[in-house]
């Protein structure tokens, strides 16, 4: 097997540690095979690939996506990001709980994103770049977005100084989360 795991205090969010094969001319990994991925019960449908580039304390997120429901296996290529979990499943026993972790170039470590989650990101160096696989296509008018430092979720951020788009800015909260779920809004 080219991959380990490590399993989080949250059902089903995974650690997942890739074989490393380094020496004097640099390293190679495999960040995905099919099926290794099956054998660790990891769905094995990514239908799309996202690359992003952030300067340093850029927060993304926390971002979700029901319909059609989305996992997603990220990884950092360049620079370092702490990641942000939030489980938003609602007859989950560790809803509104959260974990987090740094990825970095350097540690190559990756984390396994199942569908109901919202997850973001804050990058602690400069031109971080994350690439992660998705199990649905982005869907915009289907996503949600949860307020990053939202009080309830008590995630602690490690920047004081967060660069943010407007619609992170003016995320719902997670009890309006809560409320339009329950209502099925």
């Amino acid at each position: 097997m080219k991959f380990k795991t490590q399993p989080t205090q949250l059902k089903d969010l995974l650690i997942i540690i890739p074989k490393v094969n380094e020496d004097n001319r640099g390293f190679f990994l495999e960040f995905f095979n099919k099926h290794d991925f099956n054998i660790l019960g990891i769905p094995i449908n990514f239908v799309q690939g996202n690359h992003s580039r952030s300067l340093k304390n850029v927060v993304r997120g926390l971002h979700y996506q029901w319909s059609p429901p989305s996992g997603k296996l990220i990884r950092v290529t360049r620079g370092e990001a702490f990641i942000a979990a939030v489980d938003i499943r609602i007859n989950s026993s560790t809803l509104g709980n959260y974990f987090s972790t740094y990825l970095s170039e350097n540690n190559k470590i990756m984390l396994w994103v199942p569908s109901g989650f919202a997850t973001g990101f804050c990058a602690s160096k400069n031109e971080t770049e994350i690439q992660y696989l998705m199990t649905a296509e982005y869907i915009e008018k289907n996503q949600g977005i949860i307020l990053w430092n939202d009080p309830t979720l008590k995630i602690c951020w490690p920047t004081d100084c967060p660069i943010l788009s407007e619609k992170d800015m003016n995320a719902q909260t997670f009890n309006q989360y809560l409320e339009k779920i329950l209502n099925g809004k």
